[in-house]
């Protein structure tokens, strides 16, 4: 087998940064070979029809992507996850980044509705998270947006969500106040 070729898989599929002797160690092979035919992936890869790049990071190497192909690595990744969160999910998503820190008994009664599986969704999305715990009985699960929800829509912080229509709650104190 090409040695390129198994340093590249083992790379991709760990797909964190691995140290250089842990390959070599891994092949039986010296470091110094290992390091030699990183050193040429790392030229080879630098094509400009390639979209992988080995990095070097201290004594290890990783497998990513290309700087330049961010965004349309960016835009594919928001449009599937788009496509994939349904309209109960956003309604869940948007209750969640309003109302955060809150519980899923809380969200419940604000929609209507059981929203165990649209947690469970979203938390696979990454998109919330648990926050921590109330001090109640039953010890209810906080939730809240993670930085990936924050990255997928756009936002550098929370309060850059866009401004709540108070038309409902104005309209009820109104009705509340007989006017």
């Amino acid at each position: 087998m090409n040695l390129k070729a198994i340093i590249e898989g083992i790379l991709f599929a760990w797909g964190d940064r691995v140290k250089v002797s842990e390959i070599a160690k891994s092949l039986q092979i010296s470091e110094k070979e290992i390091n030699k035919t990183i050193d040429e992936m790392i030229i080879e890869m630098n094509d400009d029809s390639r979209g992988l790049r080995i990095i070097r990071i201290d004594d290890s190497v990783q497998i990513g992507t290309k700087p330049e192909i961010y965004d349309y690595i960016n835009d594919f990744v928001i449009d599937r996850n788009k496509k994939n969160i349904s309209g109960a999910s956003m309604e869940t998503l948007s209750i969640i980044a309003y109302k955060q820190p809150i519980t899923k008994l809380e969200i419940e009664e604000i929609r209507g509705v059981k929203c165990d599986y649209t947690l469970k969704t979203l938390s696979d999305l990454n998109l919330i998270t648990e926050v921590g715990r109330l001090d109640k009985i039953g010890k209810p699960i906080i939730y809240g947006t993670t930085s990936e929800f924050l990255k997928q829509f756009g936002l550098e912080r929370i309060e850059d969500l866009p401004e709540v229509d108070n038309y409902k709650e104005a309209e009820e104190l109104t009705f509340l106040e007989g006017k």
